[in-house]
């Protein structure tokens, strides 16, 4: 037992050795089983009695009401995640403000207006000032969610706007017919298979589509309307025809109500939460270090940030894709 425990030992040491540099080492750090968000204090104001808050709450990505996964394993639901965050903000009385920071194209209609209406449920609850900053980019859905704050700041560099729906239809009949392929789908009506991949695309499907594209408009125009009193409804039709907008462009139009950067939307949020003292805080999962006010934004890699317009496609979603989904997403093919 020992001659063979030994060389395993042995074969141990070396390892931690050949990794334990001048600068480095081995850090083992106990996991919880509890997943539950946990909060983190990232900044405070000086002083031993502070106990007002300021909470960070992120809007990253692609907003869909779908876990997110990878070849790699599964992560979170951003929509899920984001309710989750707002609830612990609601729940909790020395919460004083809340700041939203928004990275996001935007995403489905359904998620944006769902993460839209908890915030406006959390505002009319807990009476305290919600103020977004559109940092990177906040458009479409991004900035349907952000009309569900007081005041929205942007980033000088930021891209807002988008205002609008797509629904993208794709149809394989053409390639299918090249190749040798044929489907037959069995339904019960007309338009049980409207909208299919398999099938050339109608005309009187596409006037149905249509139909909704406007339905949902309209919701979106409402939704601007309510979080910009100060637009006209003719203004803002004006402005909602898919354009996006830098961040003084959308500052001169009444998009934002002002630029700025992190720091400011902090500011922002503390004047209007009438506290002398405040720690600004962040809610996360237990696994993970949080240095500072920046430290909870996605990372984008290379090709992400050149392709923020995008939408990546894994395998596994391919046939998701293949599906029309109707959208408050920046495209960049909105307008053409």
């Amino acid at each position: 037992m020992k001659r063979k425990l030994l060389p395993s030992l042995a074969f141990l040491s070396i390892c931690i050795m050949a990794g334990c540099g001048q600068n480095s080492g081995y850090l083992i750090t106990p996991v919880p089983l509890n997943q539950r968000l946990e909060e983190t204090t990232i900044q405070k104001d000086p002083g031993w009695l502070v106990y007002d808050k300021i909470v960070i709450v992120d809007v990253d990505g692609l907003l869909m009401n779908v876990q997110e996964h990878s070849l790699f394993g599964y992560g979170e639901n951003p929509v899920s995640l984001f309710v989750e965050k707002i609830d612990k903000a609601q729940a909790d009385p020395d919460v004083k403000a809340v700041v939203v920071r928004i990275n996001s194209p935007g995403g489905g209609v359904t998620a944006s207006d769902i993460m839209y209406h908890r915030l406006m449920q959390f505002r009319q609850a807990r009476q305290v000032p919600v103020v977004a900053i559109v940092e990177d980019v906040g458009a479409s859905g991004g900035y349907y969610v952000a009309c569900g704050s007081d005041r929205i700041m942007a980033h000088p560099t930021a891209i807002t706007g988008s205002i609008g729906v797509i629904v993208q239809m794709v149809s394989l009949a053409d390639t299918m017919k090249m190749i040798g392929l044929e489907t037959k789908a069995v339904t019960s009506g007309k338009f049980k298979s409207m909208g299919s991949p398999f099938k050339p695309l109608e005309k009187d499907d596409v006037v149905l589509v249509q139909g909704m594209v406007n339905d949902y408009y309209e919701s979106f125009l409402k939704v601007v309307q309510s979080g910009r009193p100060k637009l006209s409804a003719d203004k803002i039709r004006t402005l909602a025809d898919g354009r996006v907008y830098s961040g003084k462009q959308a500052l001169d139009n009444g998009l934002v109500d002002q630029l700025g950067y992190m720091s400011d939307s902090i500011s922002q949020a503390k004047k209007m939460s009438g506290s002398s003292k405040v720690k600004v805080v962040i809610y996360h999962r237990p696994i993970g270090y949080k240095a500072n006010a920046y430290a909870q934004a996605a990372v984008p890699s290379p090709a992400a940030a050149t392709q923020i317009n995008m939408v990546n496609i894994s395998v596994p979603e391919l046939m998701e894709f293949s599906r029309p989904q109707f959208l408050y997403l920046w495209s960049g093919q909105a307008g053409h």
